[in-house]
């Protein structure tokens, strides 16, 4: 057994490896760009003391510090230039931007969201503007008051959702009994939604609800693969997957206090792709409050979680695909004290830069 004071700093240099090691990954995601293309590639940004301000008219961007020993990147953007990012993703952790910095990047047509730790979303600024388009607008109201089109547009949103969930079962489950009933039980139920004939929200919810129990058996037991167990242990059930319900929030089951590492990454995984989402949403002339499957809230985009519904399988089997290919350490996940599991700061911008890249609906 090694001595505490061994112990701390083989852990604290195993957060450091490792921290590079995503780092170094997160780099072979970036797509390339023939010279005169336009950038496609978000701008992920996460660590402490992460900077934005605006010196001699560019940009000037300062990434977080995650790590000792860590070389700390920079990025200059000029005005119109083609490597400028179509968004900039902050993932948690801390640092400053100002006034001039949200002028520019509206200037310059760059969307900010941010994302917490915890898998929550904002968007701070869309690089479009919101520039509300009386048209969609009207359309959104008023599928929001006709209840016959309110459940059609429902009715198509879930049945799109589970042929999308179909194919991430037949693709990640091939030789599986429970992903062969989860892929009947999507079948069976986008057959009774395509049926018609209901009275309200709660029979579609009701449909959905029972696909995706099979859905996600079909998941359990899933095994992560570990390193560095010795200097890094982690818990018992963090080895195979068990449920896409944390087991932290209670008698009813929710999924946002993640309490394996699968599910920190579904949960970072979700937020990115909503903020992608309202960005667009915001640019096309909607409002991203108001919703038609999900209820209208001036403090919920409504509107960003129908959309984001048919997309979930998507980000679910890059996510699954991720997870089951690579070997993860201790170091790679925070352990809070109330049990939550919170991915490492680049291990985070990797998962952000998995889902960043994915092309547009």
């Amino acid at each position: 057994m090694l001595e505490n004071a061994e112990f701390a700093a083989a852990t604290h240099d195993e957060w450091a490896l490792r921290s590079e090691f995503w780092l170094a990954e997160s780099g072979k995601l970036q797509r390339k760009r023939r010279l005169r293309d336009r950038n496609s590639n978000p701008l992920i940004l996460t660590g402490h003391g992460t900077n934005l301000r605006i010196e001699g008219g560019a940009l000037v961007i300062r990434q977080g510090f995650t790590h000792y020993p860590q070389q700390r990147e920079q990025h200059r953007f000029f005005r119109g230039e083609l490597t400028l990012p179509p968004a900039i993703i902050l993932l948690d952790g801390s640092g400053s931007l100002s006034f001039d910095v949200l002028n520019w990047l509206c200037e310059q047509g760059v969307a900010l969201a941010r994302i917490t730790g915890d898998g929550g979303f904002a968007v701070m600024a869309s690089g479009a503007g919101f520039s509300a388009n009386s048209d969609k607008l009207r359309w959104q109201f008023d599928m929001q008051r006709d209840s016959v089109k309110r459940i059609d547009f429902a009715r198509d949103l879930i049945a799109r959702k589970l042929e999308n969930s179909k194919a991430t079962l037949q693709s990640q489950f091939p030789d599986s009994e429970a992903g062969a009933k989860a892929v009947a039980k999507a079948g069976d139920a986008i057959a009774r939604l395509k049926a018609g004939g209901f009275a309200d929200m709660n029979e579609i919810r009701s449909i959905e609800g029972e696909a995706a129990g099979a859905y996600w058996r079909a998941w359990v037991g899933i095994e992560m693969r570990w390193t560095a167990q010795t200097r890094y242990p982690v818990p018992d059930d963090w080895h195979r997957y068990r449920s896409r319900s944390s087991v932290l929030t209670g008698h009813k089951k929710k999924n946002r206090k993640a309490s394996h590492p699968i599910n920190a990454m579904l949960n970072y995984a979700y937020a990115v792709r909503a903020a992608q989402l309202q960005i667009q949403a915001v640019a096309d002339g909607f409002d991203p409050n108001a919703g038609i499957m999900h209820h209208y809230r001036d403090d919920f985009p409504a509107y960003v979680y129908d959309l984001i519904e048919p997309e979930r399988p998507k980000v679910d089997a890059t996510i699954l695909t991720f997870a089951r290919s690579r070997t993860f350490s201790g170091a790679d996940f925070i352990l809070r004290k109330d049990g939550a599991c919170r991915l490492s700061p680049q291990l985070g911008r990797v998962v952000a830069g998995l889902i960043g890249h994915r092309p547009r609906c």
